[in-house]
């Protein structure tokens, strides 16, 4: 595209949930080159998205309306680390979020072994209960193709759903203590292969042991560099604390997910505090 042309794109009748559909939107009239300027311009005087993970509806209620929370991430902490919660409680943290509003629904659908059909089937459940965005462990693909697979399933079930649905590729940074699982480095290529959103890192094993024990920031950065040259988005969690904060900041991915840290004693299986959320806006936007 000549710098002479100009092309208008008309977004006054949109309403657009996040950043990356406006991206979207304006790069699908526009060469795929220049995609990454518009994403930049867009994004570069963002803050970082905050995702927190309720269990059960007393612990969603706390946090529907509550400023700088971007997403509502059903989770059940007893079924591992992207446990999955039952479709009922789903669609009751659906209901609690106001028409409207622009927090987003997340759900977890579990840390899956490499069975595309059952994954495909159960980011179905998800979606049709009223998740906005399905997020999905891959604990069982060896390798990046098995990935592509898995994700390319997950991701068709989901769109064919419903088209503004979002996908989470979530990887561990605990790899080396599981028998499968692709690569950190692999997850931002299985997410933008498959369609996904959003490329994420956690850890699986939720011993006390956090994301910064296995990769440091210099490889956490090479991460989101990577994702973002692929047009996917950053997701970061395990057991992420308040000693960890100025180590984001200086990664500055797109979302961080918590948990333990805004739970009593900054424990994943007890309560989720007010209290503590709003410490951790303070420290994280400080």
């Amino acid at each position: 595209m000549s710098p002479k042309e100009v092309t208008k794109v008309d977004i006054t009748e949109d309403v657009f949930k996040d950043p990356n559909e406006l991206v979207n939107k304006i790069s699908s009239h526009l060469d795929l080159k220049y995609t990454k300027v518009i994403q930049t311009y867009v994004m570069e005087d963002g803050k970082i998205k905050l995702l927190i993970s309720p269990k059960n509806l007393e612990e969603a209620k706390t946090i529907v309306g509550m400023p700088d929370i971007t997403y509502i991430d059903c989770k059940n902490p007893l079924e591992g680390s992207l446990g999955a919660n039952f479709p009922w409680i789903i669609k009751g943290m659906k209901k609690l979020i106001p028409e409207g509003s622009s927090q987003l629904l997340s759900a977890t659908i579990g840390d899956f072994p490499h069975l595309p059909g059952s994954a495909s089937l159960a980011a179905l459940g998800a979606v049709s209960s009223g998740a906005d965005i399905v997020k999905v462990g891959l604990k069982g693909p060896k390798n990046e193709n098995q990935g592509i697979k898995l994700m390319k399933n997950v991701v068709k079930a989901v769109k064919d759903y419903s088209e503004k649905a979002q996908v989470v590729v979530a990887g561990y940074a605990d790899r080396s203590r599981m028998q499968t699982s692709p690569t950190f480095l692999e997850i931002p290529t299985i997410a933008s292969e498959s369609g996904a959103e959003i490329a994420m890192l956690d850890t699986h094993i939720k011993d006390g042991k956090g994301l910064f024990d296995f990769l440091n920031v210099d490889e956490l950065i090479q991460f989101k560099e990577k994702a973002e040259d692929l047009n996917v988005e950053v997701a970061l969690a395990g057991k992420l604390m308040k000693k960890d904060l100025q180590k984001i900041k200086i990664i500055k991915p797109d979302i961080i997910g918590v948990r333990s840290l805004v739970c009593e004693n900054f424990d994943r299986n007890m309560t989720i505090k007010a209290d503590l959320i709003e410490n951790l806006k303070l420290e994280l936007y400080k």
